[in-house]
């Protein structure tokens, strides 16, 4: 992330604008929310509008990098198989060409490019690979039963409804019930509904922790148990050519929709640019934009902002104190990303084939993706591996701290020490490693933060020329919940006229 100038935007103030510029609508953050905006307005012929954001390219949490050998992810890194009620994003599917025929299918069909390649994933346990995510190598049968139990009760939860006749848990976040008797597990620990619902065998509590940690950034002790069972309860997309579990990916991780999404801003977006302050009067909303070394006043009839709600309060000097409070209210999870490029397939341990997804049982990270999983080569040769690790264990601010205050050269080695146990020669065969640092990368779903009225606050504002729209609305970083709170934002611009 763009160290430098978010450290000024925290630190400093902004001169006066050098010039002016006007625009129908400007849409601060062009990350999946501020693209998704851009894409809906543009598709309903509002094409007056700019799209600012401060790092060197759109993307956000899905940006990518390329090297000779492929390109590779630098955070979100998959998409699962949408369902029905992700309307929005199997349109943008159809409109890649990924998916085929009726977007309204039950089963679509998808492009087998980007359905992910078998197999699909595996976990590193005690020394050994096995398939799947889930551990199954030496578990007695009573830990099996409970492995048996806990997914028949979230696939019944995928089908229960509410008494509003909406299901328990959907996806975007938004459609879910709103039965209070639901709601109220929101004030429970994942960890405790376990323990509650009669679940104490370890590897379910790592699977829970797991995921957790993979989609929030956070441990199952401090995740919403609301939180918690939508991870496991909200997917019910399928395929009418792969199994309902299969993702879709590409080497570049979600590079491949950003780029989709972006096309419809075209040269309409400008990166590099922080927004240092932004005052509404009744005519316009005029916002101060720090491009280079030059200030430029955006004078703008609509905002969007799509970039993270804690950012609002240091530009907007005038934002109402409750709003301001909900805004201020959220956990951001602090990441780690190190991409490692090597000049052949290292050496493996023994079990399971390698996997697109390989998952670390005993471990501080998650493990790591293989950019060249989905590339057909009959002979495989240099290859990228895509490692990651969310602080989970840290507080957010002694999380900050320790990226900030790490050298690269440590976080390198401390990465190549972990893989080493898996492959040994992977300090051999490296021929780099970069090492990516998110201070603020998601806001995590703690208990208590989802139903308690921060943000039901933030999602349901708007002013007559200032609208939200990011994933921090519902909560929590997915693709469909931020492309979701980007269309709603874009939906009241157009009903606004």
């Amino acid at each position: 992330m763009n160290l430098a100038l978010g450290h000024r935007l925290r630190d400093g103030q902004l001169p006066a604008p050098a010039v002016t510029r006007n625009t129908g609508v400007l849409i601060v953050g062009a990350g999946i929310s501020g693209l998704s905006a851009a894409w809906w307005l543009d598709r309903h012929g509002c094409h007056d509008f700019t799209v600012l954001d401060m790092e060197s390219e759109p993307g956000g949490n899905s940006r990518s990098g390329r090297s000779p050998v492929a390109a590779y992810p630098w955070g979100a890194h998959y998409l699962p198989l949408p369902g029905p009620e992700a309307v929005h994003v199997r349109e943008l599917l159809a409109e890649l060409g990924v998916l085929q025929g009726d977007p309204a299918a039950l089963r679509p069909t998808y492009d087998e490019r980007y359905l992910c390649g078998t197999p699909q994933e595996r976990v590193y346990r005690q020394g050994l690979w096995e398939d799947g995510l889930l551990p199954h190598r030496g578990v007695d049968a009573a830990e099996r039963q409970q492995q048996k139990r806990f997914h028949e009760q979230m696939d019944s939860l995928k089908r229960a409804t509410g008494q509003d006749g909406r299901r328990l848990f959907a996806i975007p976040m938004a459609l879910s019930s709103q039965d209070a008797e639901w709601r109220a597990l929101d004030k429970l620990s994942f960890r405790q509904w376990l323990l509650d619902n009669g679940f104490t065998a370890p590897t379910l509590h790592w699977l829970a922790n797991y995921a957790c940690r993979d989609d929030y950034g956070a441990d199952y002790t401090r995740t919403s148990a609301w939180a918690g069972l939508h991870y496991f309860a909200c997917r019910n997309g399928a395929a009418a050519n792969a199994t309902d579990d299969t993702v879709l990916t590409a080497p570049e991780g979600n590079a491949w929709l950003v780029r989709g999404l972006a096309a419809a801003a075209g040269d309409r977006v400008q990166t590099g640019a922080m927004v240092g302050r932004m005052e509404e009067s009744r005519s316009s909303i005029a916002v101060d934009v720090l491009i280079g070394e030059r200030v430029v006043r955006y004078a703008a009839k609509q905002v969007i902002w799509a970039a993270p709600a804690f950012v609002l309060p240091r530009v907007w000097g005038a934002m109402p104190g409750q709003l301001k409070a909900a805004a201020l209210a959220g956990e951001y999870a602090p990441w780690l990303t190190a991409n490692l490029h090597l000049s052949a397939r290292p050496e493996e341990r023994h079990g399971a084939v390698p996997a697109w997804d390989n998952v670390f049982y005993d471990s501080p990270s998650l493990g790591y993706v293989n950019a060249t999983h989905q590339l057909i080569r009959r002979q495989p040769g240099s290859t990228v591996f895509t490692y990651y690790r969310a602080l989970h264990d840290l507080t957010p601010e002694a999380g900050r701290r320790l990226l900030l205050e790490t050298p690269r050269e440590l976080w390198a080695d401390s990465v190549l020490v972990e893989l080493e146990r898996v492959h040994p020669d992977i300090r051999r065969l490296a021929t780099r490693l970069d090492v990516f640092r998110n201070g603020h990368a998601m806001r995590r779903p703690v208990v208590g933060s989802l139903f308690s009225g921060e943000r039901e606050r933030l999602a349901a504002f708007q002013s007559p020329r200032l609208t939200l729209a990011h994933a921090d609305l519902s909560g929590f970083s997915l693709f469909e919940e931020a492309q979701y709170r980007g269309i709603v934002a874009a939906r009241r611009i157009l009903r606004s006229g």
